[in-house]
């Protein structure tokens, strides 16, 4: 399948925004699946809906909120530009912010389900002998749950790849910057003569689509054999 030039940037892109959305957002994915699940504290539940919320609200309605708060006029976005120089809104970086957003409970939950899976009694043991808090979570707790990690990453990224509610609400449609593979396909569909763009777009949507779910089944079995498990 030969692609455009255009069809490509739009493939690096894509690339780009959900390789960056899954770096920027995995380690608090981390802390708030442990928090989620071995937290102790008011207001668990309201933390817990609000990581999941993403999943039920339109992709629009997260990138509308994105805008208010993070755009050029927004209390943080207008902050960050002007003391900082960092802006988001109709960025390649407002792009992968988006896309984190939407990725982000995914990951969430990938991570908490390998956590709730880890004996606490192995731990308990450490503690027993010595074993400091950091020590435990470097030396049992994260490679025990690193198969949930590494599938909560993979399948943040895939779904990063076809994000493209919250991603043209927020970051816009412009190309080279946040024109990614969705928004490509919906351009391509809207242009007179398009469907062969559009149908080459949708087959590679596919493929990526298919060897990230791919990928991360066979990273977590892979990891639950390097453990033991």
């Amino acid at each position: 399948m030969h692609l455009t030039p255009a069809e490509l940037d739009a493939l690096r892109l894509s690339l780009s925004v959900a390789a960056r959305s899954v770096l920027f957002s995995l380690p608090f994915a981390i802390v708030i699946a442990w928090l989620l699940t071995r937290g102790r504290f008011t207001g668990r539940w309201l933390l817990d809906a609000l990581v999941h919320l993403p999943l039920v609200l339109p992709p629009v309605a997260v990138g509308y909120v994105l805008l208010l708060v993070f755009g050029n006029n927004g209390p943080i976005g207008s902050w960050l530009r002007n003391n900082l120089g960092i802006q988001f809104a109709f960025t390649t970086a407002g792009a992968a912010l988006a896309t984190a957003v939407m990725a982000f409970p995914l990951m969430v939950r990938s991570i908490r389900l390998a956590l709730e899976n880890v004996d606490p009694g192995l731990e308990a043991a450490a503690r027993t002998l010595g074993a400091k808090s950091f020590d435990r979570l470097l030396t049992i707790t994260l490679p025990l749950m690193m198969p949930g990690v590494i599938a909560g990453a993979v399948t943040a990224f895939a779904a990063g790849l076809g994000e493209f509610g919250a991603v043209i609400t927020f970051a816009s449609n412009i190309p080279g910057v946040t024109r990614t593979i969705p928004l490509a396909l919906y351009t391509a569909i809207q242009s007179p003569g398009g469907d062969d763009q559009a149908l080459r777009l949708a087959i590679l949507s596919f493929v990526l689509g298919l060897i990230g779910l791919l990928l991360a089944e066979l990273l977590a079995r892979r990891t639950r054999h390097l453990l033991g498990r």
